[in-house]
């Protein structure tokens, strides 16, 4: 079974939304980061740099959330198709980088958001999700950084009809209730 390892209120939640939609078994191993249980030794052999998310999966150690969405991807949803793992990579370092830096970097924000926002709206405008008809890997990544603007920066996606749509969709789902609002 998968023990996947994070604090409160982490970048672990995107790994967890991803482990409920795929209904794969799995361990949550809450580490106290005021108290610093992420600096331990212990926690320290699975990653040094003494961050969350991380994954034991049988005795294979992972870190970093992009990472573990795409090993996640392969082992359990059928991420066999060069091309299919291309696009999912893609999306994965997109939303990791370009889309968080966008959106969440208080100097760059005023001009990057506007044109993240506006290439995604356009994509979103004749797509359910962000690879097609079906809710991949790719949403998980870049739905959290969205939801999250939401959450943190209280973003709205007003002016990009398509994305709220979007937002509203993956924010309905149970899996991302339960793991990125705390809903159950």
């Amino acid at each position: 079974m998968i023990k996947l390892y994070g604090g409160a209120r982490s970048r672990a939640s995107i790994v967890q939304w991803y482990l409920e939609e795929l209904q794969v078994p799995y361990e949550f191993q809450l580490l106290d980061m005021k108290v610093g249980e992420h600096l331990q030794p212990d926690f320290l052999k699975i990653n040094p740099f003494g961050k969350v998310p991380a994954i034991d999966d049988d005795g294979l150690t992972i870190w970093e959330s992009g990472a573990i969405l795409l090993y996640l991807a392969e082992k359990y949803d059928n991420l066999t198709d060069l091309p299919e793992k291309a696009i999912a990579y893609q999306w994965v370092l997109f939303a990791n980088s370009t889309l968080a830096t966008g959106l969440f970097v208080a100097e760059t924000r005023e001009k990057e958001a506007p044109k993240l926002l506006a290439g995604l709206n356009k994509l979103l405008e004749s797509r359910t999700y962000i690879a097609g008809d079906r809710l991949t890997v790719s949403d998980i990544a870049v739905g959290t950084i969205l939801g999250y603007a939401v959450m943190m920066l209280q973003m709205s996606y007003a002016d990009y009809p398509a994305i709220d749509s979007y937002t509203k969709r993956i924010g309905d789902r149970a899996a991302y209730k339960k793991a990125i609002l705390g809903i159950s």
